[in-house]
């Protein structure tokens, strides 16, 4: 048999935790991350503008980004478009800016505090619904039995059938390995929203009947009259949870 030597040089894989930690420590990369958290593809130029740097500082921050697996890019022409890498980066995104601390931004006016509010409440977080509304969608699925809990996030044979009631009779994984049920920590209040091939199942029906529409070149959703009818009918979901909290004061001068 043969014997360890201590001296020979040899190499284990492990994962690099501080490597995607420092991908995010900069306050411009993870702001470019979290715009594509939209799920859509966006040019070097658009997140150049989106957060106020100079396009060349954007190219290396999107380079980092993406030789770091974060993001992925795509040429179409002359044009270089950058995503996320997939739902699992979505997700892993998601969950940490629920662990972050909050910090103070300024808010200069009354639309950007509208604007926050309406995020706050109901928004796209790759391909799935998050905000107060997701999270209501979540714990209301689990109160009534469709989701359960016991060893992680499961969709019951109750949940099964309510989505075929729904017209979604088979919410199973469309793309490799894409888990079927996933939660992802809402950064807004804290909680679990509902994630995964369901998730994102739900919110092609939802946006598909006209339940929820998106705006335009942002994340945030807002819940139709026929929405609020379906959720409350389908799922039983409160008035409060179907609308943002009240309109903010106009910011002092």
């Amino acid at each position: 048999m043969k014997r360890w030597d201590a001296d020979q040089e040899s190499a284990a894989e492990a994962p690099d935790l501080a490597a995607l930690a420092a991908l995010l420590a900069d306050r411009t990369r993870a702001a470019f991350c979290m715009a594509l958290l939209d799920g859509g593809a966006w040019t070097a130029g658009e997140l150049a503008e989106y957060a106020a740097v100079a396009p060349s500082t954007t190219t290396e921050h999107l380079n980092l980004l993406v030789s770091g697996g974060l993001l992925a890019e795509e040429r179409r022409g002359r044009r270089r478009y950058v995503r996320l890498a997939g739902p699992e980066a979505a997700e892993t995104l998601e969950n940490l800016a629920g662990l972050a601390p909050y910090r103070r931004v300024p808010v200069r006016s009354l639309a950007e505090a509208n604007h926050r509010r309406a995020l706050h409440h109901a928004r796209t977080c790759y391909d799935h619904i998050a905000g107060a509304l997701g999270v209501a969608i979540a714990e209301t699925m689990t109160e009534r039995g469709l989701l359960g809990r016991d060893d992680g996030p499961v969709l019951t044979a109750a949940g099964a059938a309510w989505l075929a009631g729904l017209g979604i009779p088979d919410a199973a994984p469309t793309a490799a390995h894409r888990a079927h049920v996933r939660t992802c920590l809402d950064w807004t209040v804290r909680r679990r929203h509902l994630s995964g091939a369901v998730g994102a199942a739900l919110y092609r029906h939802a946006l598909e009947h006209g339940w929820v529409v998106r705006a335009v070149a942002t994340r945030i959703l807002t819940v139709t009259a026929a929405g609020r009818t379906a959720f409350r009918d389908r799922l039983g979901l409160p008035d409060e949870a179907l609308s943002p909290a009240p309109a903010l004061a106009p910011p002092r001068a």
